[in-house]
């Protein structure tokens, strides 16, 4: 989760909604990270996760990625976890929930749903402090500019 927080800064950087993502095989071996690209890219789907999973798939030359972990630092979205549950990942690891958009409990709970044909674990939580502060720091200061403009 350390270098998911990584990656949120990275984006906080370059002016994107600071959350970062990272996937590793069982080992640890990273296979891809990410962090929000939207603004850059022009592209609604260049989510953390998303930027991830691409990286890691490509490095596998594989878009199933059964064994596989991802961490993240903000809950993921509809949009994410249906990526990640077509990935086939074994493990989702989130830090700070969500309350508008997420999708492992907070608003929905895609994961819970018994008819979908493949299921993932999720943890929610961890790390939840740093990674929730970064998001709340970005948007005050993202306030703090708006105010002044």
């Amino acid at each position: 989760m350390a270098l998911a927080l990584q990656q949120a800064e990275a984006a906080w950087r370059v002016g994107e909604v600071p959350v970062g993502a990272v996937v590793v095989d069982a080992q640890g071996q990273v296979l891809g990270t990410g962090y929000n690209r939207t603004i850059t890219d022009h592209d609604p789907t260049a989510h953390a996760e998303i930027v991830a999973l691409r990286a890691a798939a490509r490095h596998l030359n594989n878009y199933r990625l059964p064994g596989i972990s991802l961490y993240v630092t903000l809950e993921p979205c509809v949009m994410c976890i249906g990526a990640m549950l077509h990935a086939r990942l074994a493990r989702v690891v989130y830090g700070a929930a969500d309350p508008k958009t997420g999708a492992c409990g907070s608003v929905l709970d895609v994961g819970a749903v018994a008819r979908l044909n493949h299921h993932t674990t999720i943890t929610g939580g961890v790390l939840a402090e740093p990674c929730g502060d970064l998001l709340r720091r970005f948007f005050r200061e993202r306030r703090t500019k708006e105010s002044l403009a």
